[in-house]
């Protein structure tokens, strides 16, 4: 007999049920049956939430907990932000034992880096007549997002007035928030349930003494530290470590679809709206439109002998793609035309102009784009730069002035991988070792921490044991870096250490 499981997912201060939507779909992916409410004050305007009480948003969720909990065999509870906040507040009242808690980001403290210096005295302004229902807290850059992409995606929302998130809210709800805080203090010895906390050293709104507290208190609490994210963590750049430390601390795992994925061709027309489409979004920069056009499975071949150039086998691997382009670039990246759509049957091919500037260069660069479709989607995309030699000098140089790896370096010949192999593949790695054990000068940390769990992935495989504790920072975070390699192939790992070697040589 199968064991029904479900989920109830709580969303943040100003945003609403869809706020957690990457976790929904994880979730389901797994068997897992989701559940999500708005919160009062949310969905509507800001003005909503200036009298509306922390009690109200407890009742709530207490309500919609109670619904469901008994239709199922087991049941968990998730949070993001004040979602956070809420489901643990909830798992204390109401004593959890049937699953798990979730607790993304939660503000225990509001004590982040980008908090003012005049935060506390919030409280001074509580106490005035009138103020707290006037005073408006205003989101703003980084709007909690250091993916540069996603943060501009966002901020280009705000400015068109899209209706996703209150770009403020009343500071009589930040009080509410206040109140909330407090009561989570006092009670999250009461939690019993396991208890997961995920939470990025860089949090902008909330350190890491928040996650410090959860681990402390509650009765059986684990911390997952992100070491490349701010605030909102779902949707940053370390989501896919997220969604993968959530559904292993769930014991929850994908299942696989029954038969073969059938494609649908797409007709004339369709094909034609897609490339409009695509090429408008490129142009305009609106890359929330522009994603969606892709199926979840799309396959975009990058072509070339640079960071950037692999193979990416998803939509998610496909924005990291786009954000690179962006953060290596400093936003400078554009799509500045397109040449005349070539239509071939069910394939287009499309040549495509664009420009970036970094480590103090620029880039004017033209390829072209071949692009297959289906299911109403397109669904591959091969990219050949017209200027191989000049853009896999630019974007190498951008990697290295930025301090990171990106992806694992490709070297094209005839439309086929030239990484090497074997014994040849060994002797290099070797050579590799030795040439960064001679390196004297300092080396940026993000560096000796790759090319550390690289050497590790190569010659031990996959990592075990424990995660250090979170006073271990130095620890934990060779452990995090190494674990992120999880499932990487040994040539794969000896071949990316090898790259970052040569190029560390060549500065």
């Amino acid at each position: 007999m199968s064991i029904r499981t479900g989920a109830l997912l709580i969303h943040g201060l100003g945003g609403t049920q869809f706020d957690l939507g990457s976790m929904h779909k994880h979730l389901k992916r797994c068997g897992i049956e989701t559940h999500s409410l708005t919160l009062p004050g949310h969905g509507t305007t800001p003005e909503a939430l200036m009298s509306v009480r922390a009690e109200e948003w407890v009742d709530a969720v207490t309500k919609k907990y109670r619904e469901l909990v008994d239709r199922y065999d087991r049941f968990h509870v998730m949070g993001m932000c004040m979602g956070a906040l809420l489901a643990a507040a909830l798992c204390a009242r109401e004593r959890h034992s049937k699953g798990r808690l979730v607790t993304l980001a939660p503000p225990i403290y509001i004590d982040g880096w980008s908090t003012p210096w005049w935060r506390a005295a919030r409280y001074v302004a509580y106490r005035l007549p009138l103020l707290p229902a006037r005073m408006k807290i205003e989101e703003g850059e980084p709007y909690g997002i250091k993916n540069m992409l996603v943060r501009n995606i966002v901020k280009a929302k705000f400015e068109r007035g899209d209706n996703f998130h209150y770009k403020w809210v009343p500071l009589a709800c930040i009080r509410e928030v206040d109140r909330l805080r407090r009561q989570v203090i006092r009670e999250a010895g009461q939690i019993s349930c396991p208890t997961l906390v995920v939470h990025a050293r860089q949090d902008e709104l909330t350190s890491l003494k928040s996650a410090e507290f959860i681990e402390r208190t509650a009765r059986d609490a684990r911390v997952v530290v992100l070491e490349n994210s701010y605030h909102m963590i779902c949707v940053d750049n370390d989501r896919e470590q997220v969604a993968t430390s959530v559904l292993d601390f769930l014991g929850a795992q994908a299942q696989t679809a029954a038969g073969p994925t059938v494609t649908e061709p797409c007709s004339p027309a369709e094909i034609q709206s897609l490339v409009a489409r695509f090429m408008s979004g490129m142009r305009e920069q609106r890359y929330e439109e522009v994603f969606p056009l892709f199926t979840a499975d799309i396959r975009w071949d990058q072509r070339g002998s640079n960071p950037l150039a692999r193979l990416y086998a998803d939509r998610n691997a496909l924005i990291d793609l786009f954000s690179q382009f962006v953060t290596l670039s400093g936003d400078t990246f554009s799509v500045t035309g397109f040449g005349e759509p070539e239509y071939d049957n069910d394939a287009v091919r499309l040549r495509i102009f664009s420009e970036a500037s970094a480590a103090e260069k620029t880039l004017v660069t033209s390829g072209v784009l071949e692009l297959g479709f289906g299911n109403r989607r397109i669904r591959m995309v091969t990219y050949v730069s017209d200027r191989p030699v000049d853009e896999d000098a630019f974007w190498s140089a951008a990697a290295v002035a930025d301090g990171v790896t990106v992806g694992t370096v490709r070297h094209d010949d005839d439309q086929t991988d030239a990484r090497l192999t074997g014994p040849a593949l060994e002797a290099a790695f070797d050579t590799a070792v030795a040439g960064v054990g001679g390196i004297r000068r300092p080396l940026a940390p993000a560096i000796m921490l790759r090319l550390r769990a690289l050497y590790k992935q190569a010659r031990v495989g996959d990592i075990s044991g424990d995660r250090p504790a979170m006073t271990d920072v130095v620890g934990r975070a060779k452990y995090d870096t190494w674990a992120a390699l999880r499932g990487t192939a040994r040539e794969v790992a000896m071949s990316d250490y090898v790259s970052i070697a040569r190029k560390l040589a060549g500065e």
